[in-house]
């Protein structure tokens, strides 16, 4: 009998001691969270924020762009978010975006260090790298992009060339529904693929048709080395740092041009008013058999206008690529210490409705004034400052010829008893959600 009562108190010493030892644990926790996370005098004001989670219940995940304006409107200019344990601040307004990425950009040169980004490339490659590894490989890739052909014929050719097997394929289908998807990524891919590896693929080709599922499959990864690491050196000349550079182009390459334009053909069969005027001007300035050509663009402006509009509505990087505070810094008197990761809200640009007529509307006339295109300021699909997208030239190139081209050669429409949207998807780019259209020859 003593025994089981001796064993009966051991018993709930034991639960006690472990709920007691569970709760300091968790007091602990929560306090290191608070000390760690405390906000300086001067800092982004922003929603407060819960322990290890920060502000994502606060964010409309599958759209937090679009959460992060009524932030803006309620806290002004430069706000503080935290996504996770991750400090962030988020800059709007074109005065202060360019404040930031002109005289103070020094202090924002380095990209934060995601655990995924961290893992797979290891501060290497041309996206996520920073100091002198990001200049050197950025000076080499754009340096070997122009020997490969940006910015000459060549280039021009190798995109022509790919829209019109993207036009073959795609006139496969006699008009039926099928989804763009993949075959617009197929074609913008072999755009890089040309570059980087001298050559295009069919496809069909089960090696290119694998290349693409293993770009799907690096999104998602968590854990997993993708390249083995060298010794350490002091240049970023190196096997590993060729291949993470190689995959940025590739990924980055394909990504943003095939989303851009699966957005560009979902409008013109949402808007037929404005895809049969695209016709009509591709008709009177290039008519139906002749390739277009980048010198086509200066004599058409609404087609030019178009394809801006897409970008604008699209938005596909709505907070643009993240920037890390490398220096304890001041902007627009509220402080930023070292390590704060900062975004800028393209979004509120984009849509600015001081700035745009019809910030909501899709509406190419935001982008032509008498009939001639009109650039506008508040207009940074590519970002700005030293930073700024390396692919911006090669990206605009393909967007005009491939949208081009396949206006050229079909109506685009939606199935019968299908009703299309303009939902989209959250993830690495703002895409539209799956969808099926009808590409009818055009006579």
């Amino acid at each position: 009998m003593f025994t089981a009562a001796g064993s009966l108190v051991a018993a709930i010493w034991a639960a006690l001691h472990l709920r007691t030892l569970l709760l300091a644990v968790v007091t602990f926790l929560f306090l290191a969270d608070y000390f760690k996370s405390r906000r300086p005098k001067n800092y982004p004001p922003g929603p407060r924020r819960l322990p290890f989670i920060g502000n994502l219940l606060q964010l409309d995940m599958e759209k937090p762009h679009l959460a992060v304006q009524q932030l803006v409107k309620k806290y002004g200019n430069v706000i503080s978010l935290d996504f996770g344990i991750m400090s962030s601040v988020i800059v709007s307004g074109l005065p202060l975006i360019k404040e930031a990425f002109t005289h103070l950009e020094e202090n924002f040169m380095s990209r934060p260090q995601f655990p995924m980004q961290k893992d797979v490339f290891n501060k290497n490659g041309l996206i996520f790298s920073s100091g002198q590894t990001w200049k050197e490989q950025r000076r080499f890739a754009l340096m070997t992009l122009r020997n490969f052909g940006l910015g000459k014929k060549s280039i021009e050719q190798r995109i022509q060339e790919e829209a019109q097997h993207l036009v073959g394929v795609i006139k496969e289908e006699e008009g039926q529904p099928f989804d763009p998807h993949f075959k617009i990524n197929k074609a913008v891919s072999n755009i890089i693929c040309s570059i980087t590896f001298g050559e295009r693929f069919e496809y069909h080709d089960s090696q290119f048709q694998e290349l693409l599922r293993l770009m799907d499959k690096a999104t998602s990864l968590t854990s997993s080395k993708m390249v083995r690491h060298p010794d350490k050196t002091t240049t970023s000349f190196n096997e590993e740092s060729l291949i993470c550079s190689t995959l940025d182009l590739f990924f980055a390459g394909t990504e943003t041009t095939s989303t851009t334009l699966r957005w560009a053909l979902l409008y013109m069969t949402l808007y037929p008013e404005v895809q049969e005027k695209v016709q009509a001007e591709i008709d009177r300035v290039i008519g139906q058999e002749k390739q277009p050509s980048l010198t086509d663009r200066d004599s058409m402006p609404y087609t030019n206008a178009v394809v801006h509009e897409v970008q604008r509505m699209a938005n596909i990087v709505p907070l643009n690529v993240p920037r890390e505070v490398t220096v304890d810094t001041t902007l627009a008197g509220f402080y930023l210490p070292k390590g704060t990761m900062l975004h800028t809200n393209l979004t509120a640009l984009h849509m600015d409705p001081k700035e745009w007529a019809t910030p909501d509307i899709f509406n190419p006339e935001h982008f032509l004034e008498n009939g001639e295109f009109k650039k506008r300021e508040f207009f940074l699909p590519f970002s700005m400052g030293k930073r700024a997208c390396l692919g911006e030239q090669l990206a605009r190139s393909e967007l005009f010829i491939f949208f081009t081209a396949l206006v050229q050669k079909f109506t685009f429409k939606p199935p019968a008893n299908e009703k299309l949207s303009l939902k989209s998807r959250f993830g690495i780019t703002v895409s539209p959600v799956s969808h099926r259209l009808c590409a009818v020859p055009r006579l």
